[in-house]
């Protein structure tokens, strides 16, 4: 499957907002609390966003990986079954990433 150029600019354009929105939270919620500010909010509940979010991005990313690696290793093995080791590989490699994205919502909660 070639990918065209419209579909390659809207993916990064959305990857560019996901980065400024991502590094934008991060400079807010960096920042140190003033002695004269009282915070009255519970904000407990923001890291079970971020949990979320961090499983969705990386489940949508795998499936979106899983889909196109997956039919070009059944067309690969479909005319070479020799080829069934490295195409495994490589679609295993590609599940790693929704894992990855498991423990790292795992490790926000705790």
């Amino acid at each position: 499957m070639l990918l065209n150029k419209r579909m390659v600019f809207k993916t990064l354009l959305i990857l560019g907002i996901m980065g400024i929105i991502t590094l934008t939270a991060t400079t807010v919620f960096a920042q140190e609390d003033n002695d004269t500010v009282t915070v009255t909010e519970d904000t407990s509940g923001l890291k079970y966003i971020g949990a979320a979010i961090a499983v969705s991005f990386a489940g949508i990313g795998a499936s979106i990986g899983m889909a196109m690696a997956g039919s070009a290793a059944i067309g690969a093995i479909v005319e070479k079954p020799e080829l069934f080791g490295k195409v495994f590989l490589f679609v295993v490699l590609i599940e790693a990433v929704a894992i990855y994205g498991l423990l790292a919502a795992i490790l926000m909660v705790l």
